[in-house]
């Protein structure tokens, strides 16, 4: 049984390091005792193939969850729950990279926001099937395979009755949603859950109790030792029949002495050795139940994160939208009203929300007043474009940007007593461990770059790393109070390059809007200064202390 809610052609989209949710769930309570060790060798396999995907505050991608402050994002979707928590913060860090995909998931969002009841319904259920191996109980290491089948088969029958229900809810709600991932689903639990299937698998279910006695057969082998051992399906026979079957077969029998322990742990053997396929295969049946409602839990929880982040921006009046991904190779970034989601869940108040009209920029620069929005904006574009690449809404009134290959940022960091360095130093080597993933149409956002020296020294340094990106087709977004750096690229007048500036009434107070401007000499580092110390201060500085 397949889930296909997140992608069409395969259960689980979001990167294998997910998969070790499946991976962990076999191994801490498996119905399959035999199947424990090929699961925590498929981990281990998949972590030594993939180590670079290990989530670590010193990656790039820890960079990046720390720079835009996806703690805050997933906190919100999780609402309190690990799970969700640990699941917003997969999806959201595995970005999609194929736009029919990621408008294929962004539909499937759009069903669970119409109904939301039904999808945490289904959620539940998902729960229920996972709550079962609880119920039946664990198994040590050295349980034995009638010990095995007996728990296997009660998780199988205890599964059915969830599946049943599941099936129920599919006949209910197919017709109500639209989406072609719930659809497949629907029908995916419609066809294989079929009534005939379900009364072939309870009447296995049923034979497996033996409630007729074990039929067995072996061949023999060398020294006359019984080998081949397996386990028959006896058909249903007349009394007559029986009768007949045990006068032919009465001189080949024999009964076991009550005390006879020695006979009856042979007996028990030989009943094990049959049994021990059976049990095995039921197992993995249980197993494999249980892996769809895994799955199923894994690949929903996404959903009800953004269910609870969707409640959270409406009831504070923020607009949200469906974003239009566009294929690779058309360079742009488009928004209205484009706000940072994480701040907006800080703030009391609604923060301001800008436009963006970078259609075919490669290079964009946020220059302008201090402390007037551009680290801001500079958060919310980079927000924006991973909730876009994880099939989410985003947070603006409308946004379209071309799909990206990698997401990186590069923000000043504070002085750090543990560095053995300069700054300027630690601000190069992080720029030459992000360089080794650049790939042409990543996304690099910038926040004050090489702002630790003087600003021609910085300047020329950026400048020469921003010319080399650009060329590598690698769209950069850069906020600096440079002036020098941004001056040189506008008075080039390059139509691939957009200059965005922080507004500053007369008065010196910040709109924290940055509509189009060209850089100017000044950061109105004064302006911060009188807010700090309530005194005028003459003149305005190049460049904030």
């Amino acid at each position: 049984m397949k889930v296909f809610l997140l992608q069409r052609d395969r259960d689980l989209t979001v990167e294998p390091e997910l998969q070790d949710e499946v991976y962990a769930a076999m191994v801490e309570s498996s119905a399959n005792p035999f199947a424990v060790e090929h699961a925590k060798r498929n981990r281990e396999r998949e972590r030594a193939r993939h180590p670079e995907r290990e989530v670590e505050r010193a990656t790039p991608l820890g960079l990046l969850a720390e720079d835009l402050e996806l703690e805050t994002l997933w906190q919100a979707m999780a609402n309190g729950d690990e799970y969700l928590f640990e699941a917003a913060r997969r999806v959201l860090l595995s970005s999609l990279r194929d736009p029919e995909t990621i408008v294929y998931r962004q539909e499937v969002l759009v069903d669970c926001l119409e109904h939301a009841e039904a999808v945490r319904g289904i959620y539940a259920l998902a729960l229920e099937g996972l709550e079962i191996e609880r119920k039946v109980g664990s198994l040590w290491s050295g349980a034995r395979p009638g010990q095995i089948l007996r728990r296997s088969a009660n998780a199988v029958r205890l599964q059915l009755d969830v599946l049943r229900r599941l099936r129920s809810v599919a006949a209910e709600q197919r017709d109500a949603f639209r989406s072609d991932g719930f659809r497949r689903f629907f029908a995916m639990l419609s066809e294989e859950l079929s009534d005939d299937y379900l009364a072939t698998v309870e009447e296995h279910l049923e034979e497996l109790e033996f409630k007729r006695g074990l039929l067995e057969t072996a061949v023999l082998g060398k020294g006359l030792k019984g080998r081949s051992y397996v386990v028959r399906r006896e058909r249903g026979r007349s009394l007559g029949e029986r009768l007949v079957r045990t006068r032919r077969t009465a001189g080949h029998s024999f009964q076991i002495h009550p005390r006879d322990e020695s006979g009856a742990r042979a007996l028990e053997e030989l009943r094990a050795r049959g049994l021990n396929d059976v049990a095995n295969a039921v197992a993995q049946s249980a197993d494999h139940v249980k892996s769809f409602f895994t799955t199923l839990k894994l690949e929903l929880a996404f959903y009800l994160g953004c269910l609870n982040l969707h409640a959270r921006l409406v009831d504070r009046g923020e607009p949200v939208c469906f974003p239009q991904p566009l294929a690779a190779g058309e360079t742009s970034l488009v928004a209205a009203e484009l706000y940072d989601v994480a701040l907006s869940l800080h703030l009391a108040e609604r923060p301001v929300g800008n436009d963006v009209g970078a259609a075919g920029k490669a290079l964009v620069f946020l220059t302008g007043a201090n402390q007037g929005g551009k680290s801001t904006l500079l958060r919310a574009v980079g927000l924006a474009q991973l909730m876009l690449q994880a099939g989410m809404f985003v947070g603006a009134r409308s946004f379209r940007a071309t799909v990206c290959d990698g997401i990186f940022t590069h923000f000043k960091r504070e002085e750090d007593e543990t560095m053995e360095s300069g700054k300027l130093d630690e601000e190069l080597r992080r720029m030459s461990e992000l360089a080794r993933h650049f790939v042409p149409g990543s996304l690099l956002l910038c926040n004050e770059s090489f702002a630790s020296t003087n600003e021609a020294e910085g300047s020329e340094i950026a400048e020469q790393i921003v010319r080399a990106l650009v060329e590598r087709r690698v769209k950069v977004f850069f906020v600096t109070h440079m002036y020098e750096l941004a001056h040189r690229f506008h008075a080039e007048g390059r139509d691939d390059a957009l200059f965005l500036r922080a507004e500053r009434l007369p008065d010196g107070s910040r709109t924290f809007r940055l509509p189009e401007g060209e850089p100017l000499p000044t950061s109105y580092g004064a302006d911060s200064y009188r807010r700090v110390f309530s005194t005028d201060v003459p003149g305005t500085v190049a460049r904030p202390g």
